[in-house]
Order: structure tokens, then C-alpha cells, then sequence
């Protein structure tokens, strides 16, 4: 879970959705379907979501009794590099979201820790933490161009995939390879 953010949201952050309009009604829903730039650093070191692209929300938000909760989906494009032969990679992404937004004075059993649950700002909700979870979790630590790529060769560091079936390279124990360079010269 994340950590609710201590800091007053802006409601012109494309992020941080304003929730005026759904009424605290348990049941009372409202659609959001949105397009907003997607927050820097979204992504592991070696696949991200590149900062700016776009990240298409498609989510409901539903009133209840603690808060708002906020499900749906989330689109958007992943780039990065393959891990094992470094080509580069770029392949859409779908992650989808549950999660409560308490109210600042909700006191119930499942809001009390603050650690385990979003809290609102008045009537402000900020997505950009559980949009980074939902995202960053899905993502491979090793992602791969395809998963049968055979990566680099060890010796001349070409890509495998582009090189013969039968490339390799002469191994020669370093322990004789002055005699080998004598006998070169001998000839």
C-alpha cells in the first residue's frame, strides 16, 4: 500500500481528481475518463513509462460510507531496454485499480491505519501514488525483447539472435598462448 501524501493537492495536477460532484452517498458513482501525462520516475531501471506519455484513465469512482473507492483501468506505453541483448522495447501496458480514498474523519476499522489507506483532502483524491504502485508492481525486473531472446555472445558482445548458428570462438588456455604465438611465427 502506499503512504498518503502529507502535502496540499493542487486540483489542476492532472493526477489529483476533485470529487465535488459525487455525492456522499454510499453507492453514488461517477465515471472518470481521462487522459494525463504520466509523473516522472514511473517505471524500474531498466522499463518505464517514458515521463509525459500519455496514461489513459478509465476508472469509476464510488461513494461509500468510509470514503470514495476508486476502480477501473489504466493504459498507457512502456519503453526500456531488454535485458538480456539491450534492443529496445516498447509494448503497451494495462494495470487496474482498487482502492479506498477515506475521508479525512473517517474512523473506521479499515481506515485507522494510515499506512494501509489513501486519505482524501477535503473533497481531493490523489492517484498519482496508487497509479505508481499498480504500475511499477506489474513490471519485470528483467524484462526481455521476446522470451526466447539468447542475449549477447559472451566473447564479441554481437547479439546472438543476428549471428550464425554455428559462431563461436577459439578458446586458448592463456597458459599456452605464447607457444601458440611461436609457433605463428616459425611459419
Amino acid at each position: 500500500m502506499h503512504k498518503s501524501s502529507k502535502s496540499h493537492l493542487d486540483p489542476r495536477q492532472p493526477l489529483v481528481v476533485d470529487t465535488t460532484k459525487l455525492p456522499r452517498q454510499p453507492g453514488a458513482t461517477r465515471a472518470l475518463v481521462r487522459v494525463a501525462p504520466a509523473p516522472a520516475d514511473l517505471g524500474l531501471e531498466l522499463i518505464t513509462v517514458p515521463e509525459g506519455s500519455d496514461l489513459e484513465l478509465d476508472l469509476t469512482l464510488t461513494s461509500v460510507s468510509e470514503g470514495v473507492y476508486v476502480s477501473g483501468t489504466v493504459r498507457g506505453s512502456l519503453s526500456g531496454e531488454c535485458g538480456r541483448c539491450l534492443d529496445e522495447i516498447t509494448e503497451p501496458f494495462e494495470v487496474h485499480l482498487a482502492e479506498l480514498f477515506a475521508y479525512a474523519d473517517s474512523t473506521t476499522e479499515e481506515t485507522t491505519d494510515e499506512d494501509e489507506v489513501g486519505r482524501m483532502q477535503g473533497d481531493l483524491l490523489d492517484l498519482e501514488p496508487v497509479i505508481r504502485d499498480a504500475v511499477v508492481l506489474t513490471l519485470p525486473a528483467n524484462p526481455v525483447c521476446r522470451p526466447d531472446c539468447p542475449g549477447l555472445c559472451p566473447e564479441c558482445g554481437a547479439r546472438l539472435a543476428d549471428l550464425p548458428a554455428d559462431h563461436s570462438h577459439e578458446a586458448v588456455d592463456p597458459r599456452w598462448a605464447a607457444l601458440r604465438n611461436m609457433s605463428n611465427n616459425e611459419e
